[in-house]
């Protein structure tokens, strides 16, 4: 069978397309129109350590595996909520294993009677950690986490119980801490931060941390996180539906009133 490459299912198009190679386009009763990703890993078994090829699929909460895509009937499924998700470091012994695990959270020692944890293989470094990232956002969001890649309105819709904010914390956070010890500094945005750093910070605010920056932290990770943050937006941060009208705010004679035309889209 000729497997199509993952792919993200957060569109009506790629509903369709999910609908389609399921029985001839007919949705099934386990809800496919709420499919979040879906793509081939590798899972090893639970017992018997032996890995084989499945379908997942991300939906709801739930991450179900089949033996191919055209299967209706789950051959498992994994609950994520209350669980973590983690990604194994690449070691050179272990080139081309792209590996990332669901482990019990709290004090649960397994996550089924016949897995301890599941254990996961993606075919690329990118896939890998676009699954994890998607995993972690349905684990973590409904407690203010998973906003690497999360809709804009999403996040500051669910950071407004903590105060009537415009920004992302973790914008406002970045930005103050750059106003504070970056604006001298030469090469802000162009030279690259402690890459590990970057990762750790990003994991951490994913996971519904709100990890703080002290006079110690290098002000270019603080600027590369910010970057990555906004690159990974799913669309920029003045959204397709408006870009015609702030472009139409440039064009202005009066300097004055297309300031105030901006203000007013942004609010």
């Amino acid at each position: 069978m000729k497997r199509r490459q993952c792919y993200l299912c957060n569109s009506e198009q790629l509903t369709f397309t999910f609908l389609k190679t399921h029985s001839g386009g007919q949705a099934h009763s386990q809800g496919r129109s709420n499919v979040i990703r879906c793509g081939w890993l590798r899972k090893q078994g639970g017992f018997v350590k032996t890995w084989h090829t499945r379908w997942f699929v991300l939906r709801g909460d739930q991450l179900f595996y089949y033996k191919d895509e055209e299967e209706t009937k789950a051959l498992g499924a994994i609950f994520l909520p209350g669980n973590r998700v983690t990604e194994h470091p690449t070691s050179g012994d272990e080139g081309g294993k792209f590996l990332f695990e669901v482990v019990p959270g709290g004090d649960r020692e397994r996550m089924t009677a016949n897995h301890e944890t599941y254990l996961l293989m993606a075919s690329t470094q990118n896939d890998m950690e676009d699954w994890v990232k998607t995993i972690r956002r349905v684990i973590w969001a409904p407690f203010g986490g998973g906003i690497f890649g999360q809709k804009l309105e999403e996040t500051v819709r669910y950071e407004r119980r903590f105060g009537n904010k415009l920004a992302p914390m973790l914008v406002e956070q970045c930005v103050d801490f750059i106003r504070q010890w970056g604006l001298r500094e030469e090469g802000l945005f162009r030279l690259p931060g402690q890459a590990n750093l970057v990762k750790e910070l990003q994991d951490a605010f994913d996971c519904g941390e709100k990890p703080s920056f002290d006079c110690n932290t290098d002000v270019h990770t603080v600027a590369s996180l910010l970057k990555l943050y906004l690159r990974e937006l799913p669309e920029p941060v003045i959204p397709f539906s408006k870009y015609e009208e702030f472009l139409a705010c440039t064009k202005l004679l009066n300097k004055d009133e297309g300031v105030v035309r901006q203000e007013y889209l942004i609010i």
